[in-house]
């Protein structure tokens, strides 16, 4: 992968992660600012159940930012775009379409092959 590829993803995996950030920021500043109580156990239950449905979405938020932090750190390395069980390159489109990838897509496809048959047996 050229220097400037590198880079072009690097902005890429910034800009996404900053927008995550600020997602959480504005999900977390309406969480603190929607304390209110509702007397209605249904409307009580609907806003709890509103709060656990954005609590999911921010963990799962989470759990990407280190991804992306992760593609970062391997853009610095020189590992980024290399597959992490085969060390060939990883596609270009594919890495546009998922700048987190670490696997190849047919080591992806093997691994998901490889997860069906252990967890359907």
């Amino acid at each position: 992968m050229s220097p400037r590829m590198r880079e072009y993803f690097r902005r890429k995996l910034e800009m996404w992660r900053q927008d995550i950030l600020d997602e959480t920021d504005a999900t977390l500043e309406k969480l603190r600012l929607d304390t209110a109580q509702e007397p209605d156990l249904a409307d009580r239950a609907a806003v709890e159940s509103e709060r656990s449905v954005q609590l999911r979405t921010r963990d799962r938020a989470r759990k990407l930012v280190s991804k992306i932090e992760a593609a970062l750190q391997r853009i610095d390395d020189g590992s980024y775009g290399y597959c992490e069980e085969t060390a060939e390159p990883i596609s270009i489109r594919r890495l546009e379409a998922r700048p987190i990838a670490t696997l190849s897509v047919e080591a992806q496809e093997r691994h998901e092959r490889h997860e069906r048959t252990h967890r359907d047996g």
